[in-house]
């Protein structure tokens, strides 16, 4: 279901999941920081234990110097003098005790307002209310201390150690909560140490799972199918035009394969589509070249024994006249005389044929042309071939259809009609069939003339319009035809083709014309229409 994303959905996913894995390693990290932090600030607890333990001093020393006090209260003084200067001097002593314990309390207040309220060791709710205990004990002491006499009275100094017993208390209080905290924050620690093990190791490995899913991922997104394409277009740059890349996604990596597909197919239908033409092209330039040659032959070669053959005919139609006068005596020498002269004639006639299909062959330069009507042009030259005898046994038939109108000159391409419906009538048997069809493709004509006689090899079709090659039966023929009629079709811009199946199988020529401007204009007309 994935595969089938677009590339977009599929970095959207890669995406959350390296999000996701990055959240869960910075939360593990956070907590971590944040669990070391909150011992670090629990160690600030730590200071409030030597200002308790001093403030237990400082009562303890109080103790001591009531007592002392008491002591010199209750002991008989050698004189009253000195005995009062010892009980001032225990006095300054006590005050001086009481006011280091005042101060050392300060320090112990100051230390528990540095701390926060959501301390992690506990709360401190207790010290705070042991320190009011000993503020209001201190007071106490204090009121006692301005009264009167109070180091002489019994009643007085006995509340005093009943006070500075509960002062004692209360300060031991202190640094046993503090105790008792440290050790249930030293169990809650223990727990969290463990629960983040836990955590670090949990969460550590859903970042690697979450990593390789995402490895993973792109591999078979992202660099699976681009080895596939490289792969596959190194193939085609190759030069295998057959091989076709295949994804089984439907993302822009399945596109992208699609369009070099279609890309290659494309290229090798052009090159095919090349190739053929180079081939062509080609033969034709061959042809062209040896038309060429041919022509300029032709040319020399006709106005060397045109005048010549000429005189030779004139002299044999005047000896034939005059034969009987000589010959009058001998009717056997002039039978014979007739018979040679007959045959000389003949073959002068056969030579100037042939000179003059050499003049028409290398005609070079530009005639006149017209349009001209070729569905009509065509019927004119099938009605002159069936008053020929020689072909009583043989049928042409034009197909029916539109007309066509060409511009041609009129003499040449009835000359090519001729030839292309003679070779066919000439490669049936006694009897069979030619078929003659004309059409219009796009800007263009198109006169097929289709045989059932003995068709052509390969061979044959790569030199039938080569000049002086012939395969009629017999031996007939100069072999000029075919290649005067390919020229003068390629003269008017068109194009001859031939075509078998091979021997026995018919064959088809196809001769190509350009439409003239008023045909355009009357299918122009009748579309509109």
């Amino acid at each position: 279901m994935l595969a089938r994303w677009p590339i977009r959905n599929k970095l959207f996913v890669g995406l959350a999941l390296l999000v996701v894995m990055v959240v869960l390693i910075a939360w593990g990290g956070i907590e971590g920081l944040y669990s070391y932090r909150s011992l670090v600030r629990s160690l600030r607890r730590v200071y409030e234990l030597p200002i308790a333990t001093k403030l237990m001093q400082h009562v303890g020393d109080l103790r001591v110097a009531l007592s002392e006090i008491r002591g010199q209260g209750e002991a008989p003084a050698d004189t009253p003098f000195g005995r009062s200067a010892s009980l001032q001097w225990a006095q300054e002593e006590f005050r001086h005790h009481v006011d280091a314990t005042r101060n050392t309390l300060a320090n112990y207040r100051f230390q528990l307002a540095d701390n926060s309220p959501d301390d992690p060791i506990g709360d401190s709710q207790r010290e705070w209310d042991t320190v009011r205990s000993i503020e209001h004990s201190l007071e106490r002491i204090d009121k006692t201390m301005q009264q009167p006499d109070w180091l002489f009275d019994a009643v007085q100094l006995a509340r005093l150690n009943a006070e500075l017993q509960y002062l004692e208390e209360r300060a031991v209080e202190l640094p046993s909560y503090l105790h008792l905290n440290i050790e249930e924050f030293t169990e809650e620690a223990r727990g969290q140490y463990r629960a983040l093990i836990v955590l670090c190791c949990v969460t550590s490995i859903l970042a690697a799972g979450m990593f390789i899913l995402l490895v993973k991922l792109f591999y078979d997104w992202v660099f699976r199918p681009l080895r596939v394409l490289i792969k596959g277009s190194r193939k085609v740059a190759g030069g295998n035009f057959e091989y076709r890349i295949v994804m089984n996604s439907h993302d822009e990596m399945a596109e992208l394969a699609g369009a070099m597909n279609d890309m290659t197919v494309r290229f090798r239908t052009i090159r095919d589509d090349l190739d053929r033409q180079v081939q062509e092209r080609t033969k034709q330039v061959v042809r062209s070249e040896q038309l060429a040659s041919v022509g300029f032959l032709a040319a020399g070669v006709a106005h060397e024994i045109n005048n010549p053959l000429a005189s030779i005919a004139m002299a044999a139609e005047s000896l034939e006249g005059r034969l009987d006068e000589l010959l009058k005596s001998d009717k056997s020498q002039r039978d014979l005389a007739h018979k040679y002269l007959r045959m000389i004639q003949t073959e002068a006639f056969r030579c100037k044929e042939i000179t003059e299909k050499l003049l028409d062959f290398s005609r070079i330069g530009e005639v006149r042309r017209q349009p001209v009507e070729l569905r009509g042009l065509v019927g004119g030259v099938i009605d002159m071939i069936g008053h020929l005898g020689r072909y009583s046994s043989k049928h042409v038939t034009l197909e029916p259809g539109v007309p066509l109108f060409v511009m041609i000159n009129q003499q040449e391409i009835k000359q090519v009609v001729l030839n292309l419906l003679v070779n066919g009538l000439d490669s049936l048997e006694d009897e069979g069939e030619v078929r003659v069809r004309i059409d219009a493709h796009g800007d263009q004509a198109e006169l097929s003339v289709t045989d059932t006689g003995h068709g052509m090899t390969e061979e044959v079709l790569e030199h039938l319009f080569e000049p002086f090659f012939t395969r009629k039966r017999g031996g007939q023929g100069t072999g000029l035809g075919l290649s005067i009629a390919y020229r003068i079709v390629a003269d008017h811009g068109g194009a001859l083709e031939a075509h078998s199946d091979g021997p026995g199988r018919g064959a088809r020529f196809t001769v190509r014309l350009p439409l003239a401007e008023m045909q355009k204009e009357l299918a122009y007309h009748y579309q509109a229409a």
